[in-house]
């Protein structure tokens, strides 16, 4: 095991599979000459060269559609966008395009094509740079939305995204870059998409969370055990496909929920794991399924507004509780 940044093991994973695969190939703004915004693709321009790590004009829909079309001559290109807030302004590309041409073509082109980046709130950065976007795109078939929580799932995760024939929305967040966490250092070390992880084991409520929610996650765990209460934490890692068969089992242990998610609350992820548990596990559950959101409003630049839009310990806890019936 080695111990590495959020950054550092995303950037292990590119390269390792550019290594491999002289087809994999980076582009986007910023990821060559500068290093990446964030760092993450630093010193792979010197390794691969301007054939391979490509700098792009500040143009989502151009370098995307790019991208598009390389993975359909069959090369498995990785689009950086320097916050998936831009991704917006490629979203034809995205949604009617890399989504959809494998279905239309009736299997005569592949997508092996990852976009990645950093989503959702990252602060002070006022509204149209902190959307959290794994609900929006994990509504369309033919894409897979991947959003780790650690640095051994990213590497995990995206050398298993990098290898996928399908499109990969991959979402990192830009607070967590400097994340430290052990790495597995295994010979070509992948974790498979669609397989969550439980994080703690508990018997007596389940909490659901990926991102930066599931670190909230854990710390509500922590003072509910305080209190007396053992919570079991699911990080379902893969947003689509989604492991609900992980999750069900859990609460047919537990008999309560709650999902924390950074998005909005109205058709968000948490919105999505409450309907499917009830349709699995109904009968199971002694109190209704809780959710933990962002605030239902454009995310504001104060300080202290941002920290209360954003889910919070405090609130996990009190849903938590209100499950149990222990307020």
């Amino acid at each position: 095991m080695a111990v590495l940044q959020l950054r550092e093991a995303i950037r292990a994973a590119m390269v390792e599979e550019m290594e491999r695969d002289a087809g994999v190939f980076l582009i986007g703004e910023e990821v060559a000459e500068y290093n990446g915004a964030y760092k993450v693709s630093e010193g792979m321009l010197d390794r691969f060269g301007a054939d391979r790590v490509l700098d792009t004009p500040i143009s989502e829909s151009g370098f995307s559609g790019l991208g598009v079309g390389a993975a359909m001559a069959g090369l498995r290109p990785i689009v950086e966008f320097m916050t998936f807030n831009f991704s917006f302004v490629a979203f034809d590309q995205l949604v009617n395009n890399a989504a959809k041409i494998r279905y239309m073509s009736g299997g005569q082109f592949s997508m092996p094509i990852v976009f990645r980046g950093p989503n959702g709130a990252a602060g002070q950065l006022a509204a149209t740079h902190n959307t959290a976007v794994e609900s929006l795109y994990s509504y369309f078939p033919g894409l897979k939305v991947v959003a780790p929580s650690n640095p051994d799932d990213a590497k995990g995760l995206l050398k298993s995204a990098i290898r996928d024939d399908d499109p990969v929305i991959f979402l990192e967040s830009e607070s967590m870059y400097g994340l430290k966490g052990e790495v597995s250092d295994a010979r070509d070390y992948m974790i498979p998409l669609g397989k969550a992880r439980i994080a703690r084991e508990g018997a007596d409520v389940t909490i659901v969370a990926h991102q930066k929610s599931y670190w909230r996650a854990m710390e509500a765990a922590d003072r509910l055990a305080e209190a007396g209460y053992d919570a079991e934490v699911v990080d379902p890692r893969t947003i689509r496909p989604l492991d609900i068969e992980t999750i069900a089992a859990s609460v047919k242990k537990t008999n309560r929920l709650v999902v924390v998610d950074e998005s909005n609350p109205f058709a968000s992820f948490s919105s999505e794991v409450a309907c499917q548990i009830q349709e699995r596990a109904f009968d199971w559950l002694d109190a209704p399924v809780m959710r933990v959101t962002a605030k239902d409003v454009p995310a504001p630049y104060a300080k202290n507004l941002i920290e209360y839009y954003m889910p919070r310990t405090e609130e996990i806890v009190a849903a938590a509780k209100q499950v149990l019936y222990a307020n």
